[in-house]
């Protein structure tokens, strides 16, 4: 098994091709700083909305380093957060609209990487999630309840015999599926976005460490970049930046990707449509099935590490794959003899609200989008584009969203941030043990759980 070296869908497509450093101190009209998916795109729609300007985007190692080339592959239509915490302060019809664009954006990446000539592996086969405990099914049909509320959730609550006539999950109870989801390559799709910026001319500098932000400037370990505009994509690795340390959690997920499957293991798992594959337990899993027919199946692990503390190219603890395997094994008992041949980690934005922002202050000329909890697939190509608008002074739908300019307060400081979310993971397990013993309704320690961690 290879433990870390960034990750699967990096191994599979080979590492990106390397790019300069940064060649000293310049000035250019919008400084990117982070080479993921939200900088990416958002150089993208700059650039082709203004074909003059100067972008730089600068890169701490190789683009699509972070959570963009180590995610599960969903592109999905999920709001951060949820949408119904924007209805008091901005109205129903606002948190409905949100949702159409975030619809309407799974589909615009599918145009781009088409319209760029961009194999990401991509199969819209909807999002599929399961419940096979009785808690879990209350709770997903309270679920379906709420969202069939909702214009644009398109959502369909399954019986036990229709769900695993669509995926045969072991002990299926109940089911959600919605078409607004696909399922991709993570690499490929970033690394093809690098390729498409810099044919339209955005200048990328990788091995380039931005040690702080000020107004209109940038500094870095290889010089200083001025500019008008200066927009911070650095998602969970937010923390390591002068003054930011509390602003976002650095949250850790894990991934294990199997050998390719047998045609006699797909039969039986009966997953053939590009679904993305999740359940509703507190400590919730993500999976696919990939390309080249292996199922790659995601979790926790260990959530946070001390201090904000990032991990070494993906170097993940070998208990983690063993989690990950036993579930992947409860889910689907035909995959008991399949080999785990990868194990790998990434960290993600956590706000204290658990709500995605994106923003510009003009003062400052700092544009910032992240805090995506996970859900950054589709929702930094909403980022990229909103953060478009802002800077050219676009007054459009997508400025007008409710998460645009979102403040929250700070995360807590060490060791209390350390404490508490070690227990409260600690808590939602033991909650998801109970449940799966038999427990009919939510453990109340995962109620607590989410009350103090934000979720609630």
């Amino acid at each position: 098994m290879i433990n870390g070296n960034i990750s699967h869908w990096w191994q599979q497509v080979g590492a990106p091709p390397a790019r300069p450093e940064l060649p000293g101190s310049l000035h250019a009209d919008v400084a990117i700083v982070g080479g993921g998916y939200t900088g990416l795109w958002t150089a993208y729609y700059l650039k082709r909305a203004r074909p003059e300007l100067r972008i730089v985007i600068l890169e701490q190692r190789h683009i699509g380093y972070g959570a963009s080339g180590r995610n599960g592959g969903w592109l999905t239509n999920s709001i951060t957060g949820g949408r119904e915490q924007y209805v008091a302060a901005h109205g129903r019809d606002a948190a409905e609209r949100f949702q159409r664009v975030m619809n309407e954006t799974v589909d615009e990446v599918i145009r781009v990487t088409e319209a760029e000539g961009i194999d990401a592996d991509i199969a819209k086969g909807g999002e599929f999630n399961v419940a096979y405990a009785p808690a879990q099914e209350a709770r997903i049909r309270a679920f379906a309840r709420a969202e069939q509320a909702w214009k644009h959730t398109d959502l369909e609550l399954l019986e036990a015999a229709e769900a695993t006539e669509r995926i045969n999950v072991a002990k299926t109870r109940a089911a959600v599926w919605h078409p607004h989801a696909a399922r991709i390559q993570p690499a490929k799709l970033v690394s093809g976005l690098a390729d498409a910026v810099q044919r339209l001319g955005v200048e990328i500098y990788e091995n380039t460490r931005a040690v702080e932000l000020s107004p209109r400037t940038v500094r870095t370990t290889h010089g200083t970049v001025t500019a008008e505009h200066i927009v911070r994509a650095t998602e969970g690795f937010t923390a390591h930046l002068a003054g930011l340390k509390r602003l976002w959690l650095p949250m850790n997920s894990s991934l294990i990707a199997t050998e390719p499957l047998s045609a006699a293991v797909w039969d039986e798992l009966n997953w053939s449509r590009g679904e993305v594959l999740g359940d509703f337990a507190h400590v919730y899993m993500y999976a696919q099935r990939t390309a080249d027919d292996r199922i790659a199946i995601g979790g926790r692990g260990v959530p946070y590490r001390w201090a904000s503390g990032i991990d070494a190219d993906g170097e993940t603890h070998p208990q983690t794959a063993q989690t990950l395997a036993a579930i992947m094994h409860r889910f689907f008992p035909a995959t008991r003899n399949a080999a785990v041949e990868h194990l790998w980690s990434g960290v993600l934005g956590v706000p204290r609200d658990w709500a995605a922002t994106v923003g510009l202050d003009r003062e400052t000329g700092i544009a910032w989008g992240g805090g995506y909890v996970g859900t950054g697939v589709t929702t930094t190509n909403l980022a990229g584009r909103t953060i478009t608008d802002l800077i050219l002074g676009n007054d459009s739908e997508l400025t007008g969203l409710p998460w645009v300019n979102h403040r929250v307060r700070k995360w807590e400081p060490e060791p209390l941030r350390w404490i508490a979310t070690k227990g409260l993971y600690a808590a939602y397990g033991i909650a998801d043990r109970s449940e799966l013993n038999g427990r009919k309704t939510t453990s109340p320690i995962a109620t607590i759980a989410d009350v103090v961690t934000g979720r609630g």
